[in-house]
């Protein structure tokens, strides 16, 4: 038996959406929750998932087309899923310092780990909510917070205006009266708007009032490139916002890592920013053996071991940074991966251990090369570790541009594994 998928009403508004880009071919098996498209919508471009379990057999709309209305057919399922294909892993398992999970382990989208955090914090504690644009009624832009408001209702799950100097500003008042507000951005490019409440409200008041006032507030969203955003939306803002003390800045790849800093941010008496990336939202990870171990923010964790070359990266990078790492093992070169989680506080301690081991270092990230955050870490290996370097510190990062609207362009000025690897063959045979 056949079912048809329509175009989803990802929001309110929505009477129309594009076919951006279809993530799965004619003929492959799905999963109900899998994600199988992304929407062009007059907001954003969303991923949408398969409603339910099935065998693709065609698709009524071609990617890259003109807007269709809401609830028109755009692909053919059939419940026979005898012909499927062996379902691929998203994303490896981690060798890390923590469990590893098993073979044939669970799996969990980034978006199901933020989504179950947000649940676990906001029962454990009556003070924590949720509030920004869509997140209640529309059940989230991105769908992280979706079936929150029918478990917390609207007083813990407070759809806002897109007012967002406004919004930040409600939400550092709140922490000063002793709540825990998450706020959730449709793009952290928003954010902008609000660096005035971020920065001299809720990232200086512990200073400037010597103590006496924190503000434990958490900011989140999706950011970075990748999605077809154009120049205004791509922005890679981790070294902007790691520059400024009183402010955490967390970055997490990995779900089980989504949902651990997200947990530790919320507990954190400060304002913390998770910066999150629309690519890993429905990016499949298998979850540990156990429960994880409470998160520091400022921890670093070893993806992999090596002793020829250390990798070192952070969110969305990690991929290009494990697939350039995967082809070196094959060429028999032993690179170390560290995900470094966390840009403020950073871990040195892990960096400079590994650097000291593997003697070359290559830091890849995906915000511009100008005053970034790889400079940084380059700068204190170069400081801290100068004596054990054989090779000078490479860095790898977005090109020099406002990035393009243009899908072919935009990943041109994006760091891939290929990037990754011609900096790492450097340094290593420099």
């Amino acid at each position: 038996m056949a079912h048809e998928i329509r175009m989803p009403a990802i929001s309110p508004t929505m009477e129309e959406g594009r076919l951006a880009r279809w993530l799965i071919s004619e003929g492959d098996h799905v999963e109900e929750g899998d994600v199988i498209a992304e929407i062009e919508t007059d907001k954003a471009v969303m991923e949408f998932e398969a409603p339910q379990s099935g065998v693709i057999e065609r698709f009524l709309v071609a990617e890259g087309g003109a807007p269709v209305a809401v609830e028109t057919p755009i692909a053919v399922l059939a419940e026979n899923a005898d012909a499927a294909a062996e379902p691929v892993p998203d994303a490896p398992a981690p060798r890390s310092q923590r469990k590893t999970p098993r073979s044939g382990a669970p799996r969990q989208t980034v978006r199901e780990a933020l989504r179950r955090a947000l649940a676990e914090e906001m029962e454990r504690d009556a003070d924590v909510f949720l509030i920004g644009e869509e997140v209640g009624a529309a059940q989230g832009a991105y769908k992280v917070s979706q079936g929150l408001i029918e478990r917390f209702g609207a007083a813990r799950v407070v759809d806002a205006p897109p007012t967002h100097s406004a919004l930040m500003g409600l939400a550092a008042g709140a922490a000063f009266a002793g709540l825990r507000p998450v706020v959730e951005v449709l793009n952290v490019s928003y954010a902008l708007q609000a660096l005035d409440q971020i920065v001299n409200t809720a990232a200086m008041s512990e200073a400037m009032s010597g103590g006496a006032v924190t503000c434990p507030l958490v900011l989140r969203g999706p950011q970075g490139g990748g999605e077809r955003m154009g120049a205004q939306h791509s922005h890679d803002l981790a070294a902007w916002l790691a520059h400024v003390p009183g402010l955490k800045v967390v970055v997490p790849y990995a779900a089980e890592d989504a949902h651990a800093l997200l947990v530790a941010a919320i507990r954190d008496p400060g304002p913390v920013v998770l910066l999150e990336s629309e690519r890993l939202y429905g990016q499949n990870f298998p979850l540990p053996d156990d429960e994880a171990e409470p998160a520091r923010l400022g921890a670093a964790r070893i993806w992999r071991e090596g002793k020829d070359v250390t990798l070192i990266s952070w969110g969305v990078a990690m991929a290009a940074t494990l697939k350039a790492a995967d082809t070196l093992a094959g060429e028999g070169v032993e690179a170390e991966v560290i995900d470094l989680r966390s840009l403020r506080p950073w871990d040195r301690e892990t960096v400079l251990a590994s650097v000291r081991n593997t003697n070359r270092a290559v830091i890849v990230e995906e915000g511009w090369p100008v005053a970034s955050f790889s400079k940084e870490i380059a700068t204190t290996i170069m400081q801290e570790a100068f004596d054990d370097l054989d090779a000078p510190v490479a860095t790898v990062a977005a090109a020099d541009t406002p990035l393009p609207y243009a899908g072919a362009l935009e990943d041109a000025a994006l760091p891939g594994a290929e990037a990754v690897l011609q900096a790492a063959r450097a340094v290593l045979y420099t």
